[in-house]
């Protein structure tokens, strides 16, 4: 079969590593799991961080990618719950554990150290994989995974996010945050954003965002408190010098939920702040089985379909990565796999 092969580790904040297309063994599914022709996978800046060695736990020889769907071609001996022919998405979170409230030990991602998605054919434990919902296309479903655990798992279980409530989505574009607005949107929030381009904010509205803002401006704070008085919850991936304003952002009571740090650590952080307003911040990260099902049950009662900004084939995987580096996608950046 054909993939993307990740030889080299190279040290954090060097050149990016080449990934190699080539030809490899199809794998063998084991007693316990199943093999999937791929149909399509999907990007995520997970996939980028690694290629810089900015990621614990890389280990060379590997195929990256965390998300895909397809159809599965074989199953272990063990596995009675699918069959051949099947339409199927991955939970790339592999060995969750029973703790809703975080992974075990032996948790780890789809794609480094595992092989993943970035290849015509991958093997994964049964448990993690799903019958695909039948209203996505194969994009659409590829997208999904991965950003959307993580969005529902920020939204339903850490910000316990309800009808009525004033939501701040910081730097509107990614995969993730395009599913944290749809999903709050869904569940009767009121949404606000910040982007660097109006653009972006205009297709914030469509998916249902009440406004936003320029974050170019100099006054972006001020104008987001005076349109949305204040948020209820803000759920963030940006982190580094943002994060301070969002403390500014909340209303008392209010809660921060941080499922990444684009920007890196954040400085000058007011604690003070912090308690006198009594503030929640959560950490956010994936999800369990559990939530994941869950995802699914949501997803398909609103119909919900995650955004694909752009599609690129499998072989043009420097093209796609270096699309995302640039930060001008609004949504999901797909792989098609023949």
């Amino acid at each position: 079969m054909k993939a993307l092969i990740l030889k080299d580790k190279v040290q954090p904040g060097g050149e990016r590593a080449k990934l190699y297309y080539e030809d490899v063994p199809k794998p063998v599914p084991d007693t316990d799991g199943v093999l999937i022709k791929l149909q399509a996978a999907a990007i995520n800046r997970r996939d980028i961080f690694i290629r810089y060695g900015m990621y614990p736990g890389i280990e060379v020889p590997a195929i990256p990618g965390a998300d895909g769907a397809g159809i599965i071609v074989a199953v272990g001996k063990a596995v009675t719950q699918l069959t051949i022919g099947d339409e199927v998405i991955i939970d790339p979170s592999l060995n969750w554990g029973d703790n809703l409230n975080h992974p075990s030990k032996a948790y780890k991602v789809l794609g480094v150290p595992d092989d993943g998605t970035y290849a015509q054919y991958v093997k994964v434990p049964a448990q993690n994989v799903y019958h695909k919902p039948s209203y996505l296309s194969w994009a659409e479903a590829a997208a999904l995974p991965l950003g959307g655990i993580t969005a529902y798992r920020a939204v339903v279980y850490k910000g316990s996010i309800g009808k009525g409530d004033t939501v701040i989505i910081p730097g509107i574009g990614g995969g993730v945050a395009t599913i944290v607005l749809q999903i709050a949107v869904a569940l009767g929030a009121k949404v606000f954003v910040t982007s660097s381009q109006q653009e972006k904010i205009d297709k914030a509205k469509e998916l249902g965002a009440t406004g936003g803002i320029l974050y170019t401006s100099t006054d972006w704070v001020e104008s987001m408190k005076e349109l949305t008085g204040g948020a209820d919850v803000v759920i963030d991936s940006i982190g580094g010098n943002i994060f301070p304003h969002l403390v500014n952002l909340c209303k008392q009571g209010g809660k921060i939920v941080s499922y990444g740090a684009t920007l890196g650590p954040t400085p000058n952080l007011n604690m003070a702040k912090v308690f006198l307003k009594q503030l929640t911040i959560a950490g956010s990260m994936m999800g369990s089985p559990t939530q994941f099902e869950e995802m699914l049950r949501f997803f398909e009662k609103h119909k919900i379909r995650p955004i694909i900004d752009k599609s690129f084939p499998l072989e043009q995987i420097d093209q796609a990565h270096s699309y995302m580096e640039k930060g001008k996608q609004f949504g999901k950046i797909v792989l098609s796999i023949s």
